[in-house]
């Protein structure tokens, strides 16, 4: 389907850069993104992806609106508390631009359902707050081979990555995994929770903003992406830093002694 006399002037400053123009804006139109999250990383993901044109954009938060989340969920308002984050989001957007299509999950991601719901879609961009959910999207992502853009923040510092291990690099070795990165969660209770540490709220939007680009740059094929290199960011000296990380043969996913 063609854009809209319409779309053609909602999204024209894409149209005139010559790595997005009139074929780019239409794989966005055409694509379906998975947020995990409608928080702190979800609510500026959502919004850009949003404007941006992204055709479908599916939502999986489980969680309602409270009165803290105000302070850097920036896509649901104060009259929102007390509802669900998807329905919230999904109203959100609707205002944003009506084009796109949301569908929402209101549901706690398992072992049961993740492949699954994955599968749907073309790209999956990862907001959520804990490891277990971080390493069951990225397990979830390699075997139904659908990129992932990943990102976390603590108090003022932040990371970001894209992962394709399902591909090789152009050495042709492969693609390192999420596990190649981090091959083990912390122990319990050795990382505090963004209750319990705090987080700048402004961090969250830039985070979410740079999960946006990456994302879009997977769909429209511009630049350099994330792959093998983690983007940190530390607010406090301001200062931002890209560390290189390789594939590991002894991965407990895709390496020799993985039980795949």
């Amino acid at each position: 389907m063609s854009l809209t006399p319409e779309e053609i002037e909602r999204y024209a400053r894409h149209l005139v850069l010559r790595e997005i123009g009139g074929p780019g804006q239409q794989n966005l139109k055409n694509a379906r993104v998975l947020a995990i999250g409608a928080g702190g990383l979800g609510a500026p993901l959502l919004q850009y992806l949003a404007a941006a044109g992204t055709g479908v954009l599916g939502i999986v938060d489980d969680d309602a609106v409270t009165l803290s989340n105000l302070q850097r969920q920036v896509i649901h308002d104060t009259p929102d508390v007390g509802r669900a984050k998807v329905e919230s989001a999904r109203d959100a957007i609707a205002r944003l631009n009506p084009h796109v299509r949301v569908e929402p999950h209101a549901l706690r991601l398992t072992e049961g359902n993740a492949r699954a719901l994955i599968a749907d879609y073309d790209v999956v961009a990862d907001g959520s707050d804990n490891f277990a959910t971080r390493y069951l999207v990225s397990d979830a992502c390699f075997f139904e081979r659908k990129p992932l853009v990943t990102a976390a923040v603590g108090g003022f510092d932040a990371s970001l990555t894209t992962l394709r291990p399902f591909e090789t690099g152009p050495d042709g070795k492969p693609n390192p995994t999420y596990r190649c990165l981090f091959p083990e969660p912390p122990p319990p209770g050795t990382v505090p929770s963004c209750e319990e540490a705090g987080v700048l709220g402004a961090l969250t939007g830039i985070v979410g903003a740079m999960m946006a680009l990456e994302v879009i740059r997977e769909i429209v094929g511009f630049g350099e992406a994330l792959v093998g290199r983690l983007l940190l960011i530390d607010t406090l000296a301001m200062r931002f830093e890209t560390l290189r990380y390789a594939y590991d043969p002894e991965n407990p996913l895709t390496g020799v002694t993985s039980p795949r």
